[in-house]
């Protein structure tokens, strides 16, 4: 008998143990949920500068838009810096990212750094910030906008195709690769183009502080070399982060000790995704290819 209560008292302690055990392992993975969705976000859990990449082609991203507005929000967040590496994109989705900086920058320091390139709507990006540094060999400038389509109805007729179509307007659905580009279409798409481009112009005279007479021979579609843009008063300095972390420091008392967290969205917060991501992502090239609408994108033939 005595053995039998031995053997019992054994077995609740090791159901104890691995009780305790289990409880902890609980505990853990909640930890590493939060710790994870505050990640996500780009949060962290003091004081710090917040850092947000942009690179590749820029679309509209709400879950983007929404990690700035909590980047805004935050009261441990003392500033961001934008790393911008892109050619640009959409006009909407330059836009949508310029105004969500705006309105970060109403709340605290916002500083951008242009790393290779940073063009068109890449550009609109950099001009929300407080301060804009890149580096000599930066490219960047290409300020308007484009739309490209492709007319192959000669092509059509040499291999006996016909295209049919009917719509309730002569410029409906204009330009169209399968109809020849009319000079009333043309005008009618060219009033759009120039729309959107005189919007961009007016942020870069507002943002820069100049005048639309000083501003129009820059901004005729040409990129510049960091080293042109400063003399040109598209950006204010050469420099990177450290450049931008000094700044931060002397003109607006942000603490250069502080730490860096990365803003992270989408994809990015979640590193479990990434190995699909790499394996079935978009190259630049297919990204651009699905691109609706207007855009505002600096394009190096390769």
């Amino acid at each position: 008998m005595a053995i039998e209560a031995d053997y019992l008292i054994d077995r609740r302690r090791l159901k104890l143990r691995l009780t305790v055990w289990r409880v902890a392992a609980v505990i853990a993975v909640i930890a590493a949920l939060v710790f994870a969705a505050g990640r996500h976000h780009g949060l962290s859990f003091g004081p710090h500068v917040a850092r947000l990449a942009i690179s590749g082609i820029i679309v509209d991203d709400p879950e983007r838009d929404e990690a700035l507005a909590l980047v805004a929000e935050d009261q441990r967040v003392r500033a961001l810096i934008v790393h911008i590496n892109s050619p640009g994109g959409t006009v909407v989705g330059g836009e949508a990212l310029f105004r969500q900086l705006r309105q970060v920058a109403a709340a605290k320091p916002v500083v951008a750094v242009i790393g290779e390139l940073g063009t068109s709507a890449a550009y609109m990006t950099a001009i929300a910030s407080d301060r804009i540094f890149a580096r000599d060999g930066t490219i960047t400038g290409s300020i308007g906008v484009i739309l490209q389509a492709t007319d192959v109805t000669g092509l059509l007729d040499k291999i006996g195709i016909r295209p049919e179509t009917v719509k309730s307007a002569p410029l409906k659905a204009q330009p169209n690769p399968f109809e020849p580009f009319t000079p009333e279409a043309r005008e009618a798409t060219r009033e759009v183009i120039m729309d959107m481009y005189d919007s961009f112009v007016a942020m870069v005279a507002d943002r820069r502080k100049m005048e639309r007479a000083q501003l129009a021979p820059l901004a005729d579609g040409r990129i510049f070399t960091g080293r042109q843009a400063v003399a040109n008063g598209l950006i204010d300095a050469i420099g990177g982060e450290a450049e931008a972390r000094a700044w931060l420091a002397e003109a607006r008392s942000i603490d250069a000790r502080l730490p860096v967290r990365e803003v992270e969205f989408g994809d990015r917060g979640r590193p479990w995704f990434d190995p699909f991501a790499t394996l079935f992502g978009k190259s630049q090239l297919s990204e651009r290819l699905t691109l609706d609408g207007l855009i505002s994108l600096w394009q190096l033939g390769r």
